[in-house]
């Protein structure tokens, strides 16, 4: 007798494209909310936007964090019960995004994702990242109710937030192969339909990466775009899995090793290209994502990182350690071979 079932919550609305932020009200009217609309916000994305939101709404609080941390979660639960708030519109990027959605569990209301900045997929995944001293928390939590992403406004953002989003997207080629690794050796759920939207969406970035261009807007709505099928697919999983695997760890380590060190996609990229050469060795796709990387601007070396080598060989030979998650990496690569795969591919 056939007894499975799975919950899938995805968004009831995307928007993306130019000016869309002038329909944010009308897409959350769709949602049949009630209640006070919180805008949690960072001190940029709040200059950049606020005011643009804060019109389209009666009577809208606003709390500004300067960081993710759960210390802002906490603030923005507080401000949340103080004023009685409905739902989140979260405006901004990564801090303002995965505080909302931890924040928005806890007050037992959806919220709203405006991101500001195409620099992950957490704009629109059910996971918040949330940084604690020398580590990081990847939390389960609700997918946004709906998301609203203006192309002018992330074509102006900064382009290195740009490249760490396209670069944290084409890193789905590595989780995929190290998810797929688990289902066969450790037996690991996999999902044919998510592993293969996580791999289109990273194959479709490679692909274009010579038109993704700074402050083009038509490259703003292909990395966005992707950027959403990237959380989509993650929501069907149930799972981090489609879009986090070795490459991941190693980021993961390095956050630990180098407190605020490069951007987050920036190092899955790097750490994609390595963990490529593992899985397939030297004719594998790892030129393929180097290659795209770099044509886009993307660092795809340690220098690149402002990383030293020795720090890189340390976080490839433990991030095994990070969490219980089978990938490449297995229980450990040795000193030897993980030199052997960053110098080989040039990251060292």
């Amino acid at each position: 007798m056939f007894d499975k079932s799975k919950w899938i919550q995805l968004p009831r609305n995307v928007l993306v494209g130019h000016e869309v932020l002038e329909e944010l009200s009308a897409a959350v009217s769709e949602l049949y909310l009630s209640g006070r609309p919180l805008l949690v916000t960072s001190p940029t994305p709040n200059e950049i936007a606020g005011d643009r939101v804060r019109a389209q709404f009666d009577d809208p609080a606003t709390v500004t964090i300067s960081e993710a941390s759960f210390d802002s979660v906490e603030r923005v639960i507080e401000v949340g019960n103080e004023v009685g708030a409905g739902y989140l519109v979260a405006l901004g990027g990564g801090k303002a995004i995965d505080t909302a959605k931890m924040a928005s569990d806890s007050l037992d209301c959806g919220f709203i994702s405006v991101p500001t900045a195409a620099s992950h997929d957490g704009i629109v995944s059910g996971r918040s990242s949330i940084p604690e001293g020398d580590t990081r928390h990847s939390v389960a939590a609700d997918p946004p109710l709906a998301v609203v992403a203006d192309t002018e406004i992330l074509a102006d953002a900064p382009w290195e937030l740009t490249t760490a989003g396209c670069a944290d997207i084409i890193s789905n080629y590595t989780a995929v192969k190290d998810w797929q690794l688990a289902h066969r050796l450790k037996n690991v759920e996999y999902s044919e339909y998510s592993g293969a939207l996580s791999q289109m969406t990273a194959e479709m970035l490679v692909g274009n990466s010579d038109s993704i261009k700074k402050g083009l807007e038509e490259s703003a709505w292909v990395v966005v775009k992707a950027l959403v099928s990237s959380g989509v697919a993650m929501s069907i999983a149930g799972s981090s899995r489609p879009a986090s695997g070795a490459e991941h760890l190693f980021s993961h380590q390095l956050d630990r090793l180098v407190p605020n060190g490069a951007l987050h996609g920036h190092q899955v990229g790097v750490g994609s290209i390595v963990t490529e050469y593992l899985h397939s060795g030297e004719q594998g796709e790892w030129r393929d994502i180097r290659d795209a990387l770099d044509t886009m601007g993307a660092p795809t070396t340690a220098a690149g990182l402002g990383i030293s080598d020795e720090t890189v060989i340390e976080a490839l030979t433990t991030a095994h350690t990070i969490r219980d998650r089978y990938t490449i990496l297995g229980d450990g690569v040795s000193e030897e071979a993980a030199i052997e795969a960053a110098t080989f591919t040039g990251v060292i």
